[in-house]
């Protein structure tokens, strides 16, 4: 298998670890939808990361979709979902909030990194900033008690924690979310997380 795309994404750091996590060999291209369009384009027209390259050439997209195929497909000792009906409820809210901030936070990043200063618009900026911050309490939240374990939740949680702390730490202050914090230390300390760092 070929893993395409940057580790600074957290779409893409999420499905590496995760391959890691279920013992898959694969090998990663760090080809940037931006700087790599041509060569990214040969492999997935679409430009999207991650890409996920199967053995038998078929290519897959899009990290949630990724990780649902490679859950079908490893033996229930190595799954980093829960079977039970009403766990899986649970990690599947919990994973939405996560997703969503991650989603929140990219905007932040776009508005600001990618589009000149005049054509900001403060309105969409306010509402994007409202949106991140209720994810983060709730997201928050959840995480306080949890279980500590290395699982689906664990590893996206620590992802976008670390993508949102890198990307916008003056928009979301860590102080405010010791739980987050708390938990993503741990997770960065594992070797599959510093094998994947993010770049």
């Amino acid at each position: 298998m070929k893993l395409i795309g940057m580790l600074d994404s957290p779409y893409v750091r999420r499905v590496a670890i995760s391959l890691a996590m279920y013992g898959k060999t694969f090998e990663h291209q760090p080809l940037s939808v931006f700087g790599d369009y041509a060569r990214f384009a040969d492999i997935n027209p679409a430009v999207k990361a991650p890409t996920l390259v199967l053995d038998d050439g078929t290519v897959l997209m899009d990290s949630s979709l990724i990780l649902h195929y490679l859950e079908a497909n490893v033996q229930s000792g190595n799954k980093l979902l829960p079977s039970d009906a009403a766990a899986l409820a649970l990690d599947t809210r919990l994973l939405g909030l996560v997703l969503a901030a991650s989603e929140k936070a990219v905007q932040h990043v776009y508005e600001h990194h990618l589009r000149p200063e005049e054509k900001w618009h403060q309105p969409w900026v306010d509402r994007v900033t409202q949106q991140l911050l209720a994810d983060c309490d709730c997201w928050n939240a959840a995480l306080e008690g949890r279980e500590a374990k290395r699982d689906q939740v664990a590893i996206t949680s620590a992802v976008v924690w670390s993508f949102i702390q890198l990307m916008v730490p003056h928009v979301v202050q860590a102080n405010d979310y010791p739980h987050l914090q708390a938990h993503t230390q741990r997770m960065e300390a594992l070797p599959e997380f510093i094998d994947y760092p993010m770049q």
